[in-house]
């Protein structure tokens, strides 16, 4: 069950101007099941996008990147126009036949909207190393184009549609006042597994109907990205197509955002990292067998890079999670993990480290007032803090975990789901 994560309510998802989304069934590896979204973008739409450092990318992200290159310098009408996503099938580890495969696609449903391929993304999900069935998605295009619609339920079925084995749909919304114009941020998400850094195994889709310049959107998706996606795990692996995709449709008719320094990009910037930040945590909260969710807490760094070697390393220590699990205070598997993240320098002596309000040890050593029943009871909680304070300058990061559990480790959930997912 996902932990602390609530059921997605269509009537609190914003629609956003210049967006319509439909859903359809093609049957891309299971039948009677939603498995095709596409978003339909007005024209003048800008888009900007974060993909996956897996060297051994899939297919559409391949093709992504060769379509916003193309449309690089090109007006705002010829901007991109439709983002095309399927589940259950990667496209990943398809050769030259993955890449034509997902051109196929674009270039069908280029020509039933009248748009130039290019300005189609496509993005999949699902299993590796099988062939794209391109023909099934293409068959589904009129379906898929006849249920485009511009509300808040529409935004909810593409969350659902764009699952593979997550148990719960993803999605956030933000509005915020631009120049006294209501402005909306809208965004989906998908992910369970597969969970790593830059980014993960995962898809997120945030539009919102600002107008931005183009310069400015790329900045605010990669620095949205920063502070969310690529700042969750859940089992240490780094997927082959994840894709994060930011869309400005200009649709509020407020003025446009050339900078995030002042007011207005303030604003804005903060109701999209809010919407990212949640999308990304659901996606802990939804981890395959966790049972808590994790923040981890580093401060007192030198660098946020050496806070963040730290903050990974105690997520991503599998001593550490099935500690979580069993509520088990064995803290010094977290000591453990500071010490081999890889810091230069470190003295262990000057080391601080609590439990949301407990704190437990005090300059490298267990604290004489700490009792092992206090950091019992906080280990219990379904939400936990650990904090580290390095005491070496002023710099911190968090990132977002959760804990192994039976389900995750030994058979029940996690490896069920894996070892059954092309059944």
């Amino acid at each position: 069950m996902p932990v602390n994560l609530p059921a997605v309510d269509p009537s609190q998802l914003h629609a956003v101007a210049g967006v319509r989304i439909g859903v359809a069934m093609a049957g891309v590896r299971k039948a009677n099941r939603r498995d095709v979204v596409l978003f339909d973008l007005a024209a003048g739409s800008l888009a900007a996008g974060v993909f996956t450092k897996n060297r051994f990318c899939a297919a559409p992200v391949q093709v992504c990147r060769e379509h916003l290159a193309w449309l690089q310098g090109k007006p705002a009408e010829a901007g991109v126009r439709a983002l095309l996503i399927n589940t259950g099938n990667a496209n990943a580890g398809t050769g030259e036949d993955g890449l034509v495969r997902a051109r196929s696609t674009c270039i069908a449903l280029a020509r039933r909207l009248d748009l130039a391929p290019e300005q189609v993304l496509p993005f999949s999900t699902g299993v590796i190393m099988e062939p794209l069935p391109n023909d099934r998605i293409e068959a589904a295009l009129p379906a898929v184009i006849a249920d485009l619609r511009h509300d808040g339920h529409a935004w909810a079925d593409a969350a659902a549609g764009i699952m593979t084995t997550d148990t719960v749909p993803k999605a956030a919304s933000r509005r915020v006042v631009i120049a006294g114009k209501p402005v909306h941020v809208t965004g989906i998400s998908k992910g369970a597994g597969m969970i790593r850094p830059n980014m993960a195994t995962m898809l997120g889709f945030v539009a919102t109907d600002a107008s931005v310049d183009p310069a400015v959107l790329q900045r605010l998706a990669r620095e949205a990205a920063d502070a969310s996606f690529n700042r969750i795990t859940v089992d240490g692996d780094t997927s082959t197509n994840d894709s994060f995709v930011l869309v400005a449709t200009g649709g509020a008719g407020a003025p446009r955002i050339d900078s995030l320094d002042g007011a207005d990009g303030r604003a804005l910037a903060e109701a999209v990292t809010e919407v990212a930040v949640q999308l990304a945590q659901a996606i802990v909260r939804d981890g395959e067998g966790a049972t808590k969710f994790i923040t981890v807490q580093v401060d007192g760094g030198r660098s946020e890079d050496e806070c963040r070697l730290a903050a990974y390393a105690i997520a991503h220590s599998p001593l550490v999670k099935t500690a979580f699990f069993a509520s088990d205070p064995n803290l010094g598997r977290i000591l453990a993990a500071v010490g081999y993240a890889g810091i230069d320098d470190l003295d262990q002596g000057l080391i601080d480290l609590w439990l949301d309000e407990v704190h437990v040890v005090h300059r490298g050593g267990r604290r004489p007032e700490y009792r092992e029943e206090d950091g019992a009871r906080v280990m219990k909680r379904a939400e936990i803090t650990v904090r580290v304070h390095l005491h070496r300058g002023a710099a911190s990061t968090t990132v977002w975990t959760c804990d192994f559990s039976t389900d995750y480790v030994i058979s029940t959930d996690y490896v069920r789901i894996n070892a059954d997912y092309r059944s």
